[in-house]
């Protein structure tokens, strides 16, 4: 009844398009997302269970050597906001599932599987239920509280988009609405990136924004393949924020099915004054809209707006839009290899802290092959 596939190249727009029509896709189990991660040191790995000619539940999964360890082929695998398992899929179906992925977790080494479902805490019974049904399978909660709280946000804001525009407008909070005409009034215009070039000004208003705000960003040639994946097939969009003749802003957002996530915010310290940002973020939702989505994704944001510092201020923005703020279960790890991921949990981290101590007080600079 049940059969598992690993897919190939040959079968992504298969796999694309269970991930797509599932109650809860996301872009980040797509089978580009994985294309784009090997690029990194990830080797992808995607499953596909089907239940006689229909497929049932997914899962893109991403393998790494473990840092230090790689002659003895032991690896860690997540999955990016997944599985993917849709409500055709009974519990033997579910069991079935998870014992694929146990299986090729094994075959390739794994010492431990995390995963960060898209199961939120909006309902604390459904949340409860989903908590049960991974403590079957083996799970147990990991991942930190603090800040965002994990490799994914744990915490981000969401906006229903369902009702009409003027009213998504009249509900937003005052000021938001205010700067979203103030952008207008100053000359402010939104245009669709077109090309590399609009790239490397979005990559130029960017790599001012980190040096500004002192984050890091990946390389130019991370955004280029990022292009070619997505932007390029209609599946991400870049949006740039002109203003008296210069690029000032610059967004990146991202489409699967009936969601659109906002990934990627960047603004020049020139004309700062005339909220940009604002105006794009109303661009994007609209052309959530246009796509016919349901749900749009402003991604993370901190527990609270209590935090002092500049993401308070970011809470601040992304509630005034009238978004709903939404909490999500959290990471869990499946540990199929306990030596090892007691060496990677406790061990690793504790020689490492010890590691950069030393350094610091010696003045030697910090090695490149920390974690």
């Amino acid at each position: 009844m049940y059969r598992a596939q690993l897919i190939q190249s040959q079968d992504k727009d298969l796999f694309n398009k269970f991930i797509k029509s599932s109650p809860k896709p996301h872009f980040l189990q797509s089978f580009e997302w994985g294309e784009l991660k090997s690029g990194t040191g990830w080797e992808p790995l995607r499953l596909l269970i089907w239940r006689d000619d229909r497929p049932v539940a997914a899962i893109s999964l991403l393998k790494r050597p473990l840092p230090l360890y790689r002659h003895l082929h032991r690896s860690i695998i997540y999955a990016p906001r997944g599985p993917i398992i849709s409500e055709d899929c009974d519990q033997p179906g579910e069991t079935y599932f998870w014992d694929a992925v146990k299986s090729l977790a094994r075959r390739h080494g794994a010492i431990f599987i995390k995963i960060d479902p898209d199961i939120s805490t909006d309902s604390a019974a459904a949340a409860e239920c989903y908590r049960q049904r991974l403590a079957k399978a083996g799970f147990r909660p990991s991942g930190s509280q603090s800040g965002f709280g994990g490799v994914q946000p744990r915490y981000v804001f969401r906006l229903n988009i369902t009702p009409a525009e003027q009213e998504l407008l009249a509900a937003m909070e005052s000021k938001t609405r205010y700067n979203i005409h103030l952008a207008e009034r100053k000359g402010v215009s939104v245009r669709i990136a077109q090309d590399i070039a609009d790239l490397k000004t979005f990559y130029d208003i960017l790599t001012e924004t980190a040096t500004r705000d002192r984050f890091l960003i990946r390389s130019f040639s991370y955004f280029e393949r990022m292009w070619d994946l997505f932007v390029a097939r209609g599946t991400a969009r870049i949006f740039l924020a002109d203003c008296q003749g210069q690029a000032i802003a610059g967004t990146l957002a991202f489409h699967c099915g009936d969601r659109v996530w906002y990934l990627y915010g960047a603004s020049s310290n020139r004309l700062r004054n005339v909220m940009p940002n604002h105006l794009l973020q109303w661009t994007m939702i609209r052309w959530a809209k246009e796509l016919e989505c349901r749900l749009y994704d402003f991604r993370g944001v901190p527990a609270s707006d209590e935090q002092d510092d500049h993401l308070s201020g970011l809470y601040r923005f992304k509630k005034g839009f009238a978004a709903t703020f939404t909490e999500f279960i959290g990471e869990y790890d499946l540990v199929l290899s306990p030596s090892w991921y007691i060496l990677w949990t406790r061990v690793l981290p504790a020689y490492q802290r010890v590691t950069r101590s030393l350094l610091r007080r010696s003045g030697t600079p910090k090695s490149d092959d920390s974690i």
